[in-house]
Formats: structure tokens, C-alpha cells, sequence
């Protein structure tokens, strides 16, 4: 009997060691987020595969962080950057001000589909920080960055294209 609980701590030691990185299969992608305001932040969304076939987006800026709690809002959208009135596809976790990052297992999306990483190379759409998330802040976009089939270049973006979103409140349909 004293053989189950030593199995038992063996796989749980097994189990614990595992690597972070055999979490995820070799697919992975990464798309520049370009300064988008008078804010000077700029970054990279990752995009990586779960082996259970789900995308993670880890979302790093580069700017100003700070010791207080704040978080920035960040969005999927559906489209280009420039597209007017770009419906927000899936809500991210927030960027931290602290770390600058944040890591979102993508789920289904606003108009019920949901995104592999395969479909995800081929998604017509981007990814916007925002300063606030209500308030005159909102408006305030502090980087964004084409992804899927979207080019992402600095040589494309403009900021003078920027399309202001469309606030989302919970219990309304912007589709």
C-alpha cells in the first residue's frame, strides 16, 4: 500500500517539472504594435499555439510602466486598423502599467467563431490599446498593429489612418 502514495508524489514531481514550453506547439507569430498617440508606447503581440489547438496572445509594450495598479484595455478587432467603426472581436486581459504585459487565451469571438492558429494567420484584423476604458480616455489609442493577413509593416502604418473605436458595453450587440 505504501507504493500508491510514492507513484502518486512521482507523477506530481513529473507533472511539476514540466516545461513551460511544452505547453505550446512550434507555431508562433508575432505582430509589431506601432505608437499610436502622444503616449510613447510601442510594442509586439506573440501569438502562440496551445497543443490543446487554442491561441495565446501575450501582448509586451515598451513605454512608461509604473508602481501603481492600472491596466490598459486591449482589444481584437475585426478589419484593418483604418477601418471605420471596427467592431471589437474578443476583450483581452488588460495590459498591467506595472509589467507592461498581458496573456489572453483567445476564446470565441463576438460573431461566435472561434480561431486556430491556422485561422488566425489568415484573421482580417488588428489589436488596439487603449488608455482608459470609458471616458474621454478611451479615444486615447496608445498602440496598435495590423494582424492575420493585414500587413504589418512600419513602412504601412499611418497614424493619421487611425480609426477611433466604437465603445462595447456589456448587454449591447455592435454586430
Amino acid at each position: 500500500m505504501k507504493i500508491i502514495p510514492i507513484l502518486s508524489l512521482l507523477v506530481l514531481i513529473f507533472a511539476s517539472c514540466q516545461s513551460e514550453d511544452e505547453k505550446y506547439t512550434a507555431n508562433s507569430i508575432s505582430y509589431d504594435l506601432f505608437q499610436s498617440s502622444d503616449f510613447d508606447y510601442q510594442g509586439v503581440a506573440q501569438i502562440r499555439e496551445l497543443i490543446n489547438g487554442k491561441v495565446e496572445i501575450t501582448v509586451k509594450l515598451n513605454g512608461a510602466s509604473s508602481t501603481d495598479a492600472y491596466y490598459f484595455p486591449a482589444h481584437l478587432h475585426f478589419g484593418s486598423y483604418d477601418r471605420p467603426d471596427a467592431d471589437v472581436a474578443f476583450f483581452l486581459n488588460p495590459i498591467d502599467i506595472r509589467t507592461l504585459e498581458s496573456t489572453t487565451i483567445l476564446g470565441t469571438l463576438s460573431n461566435s467563431t472561434e480561431l486556430d492558429f491556422s485561422s488566425f494567420r489568415k484573421f482580417d484584423g488588428h489589436l488596439k490599446i487603449h488608455l482608459a476604458d470609458e471616458g474621454p480616455d478611451y479615444s486615447v489609442i496608445l498602440a496598435t498593429g495590423n494582424i492575420g493577413k493585414n500587413e504589418n509593416s512600419i513602412e504601412s502604418f499611418s497614424r493619421e489612418q487611425l480609426s477611433i473605436c466604437v465603445p462595447f458595453y456589456p448587454n449591447q450587440t455592435n454586430l
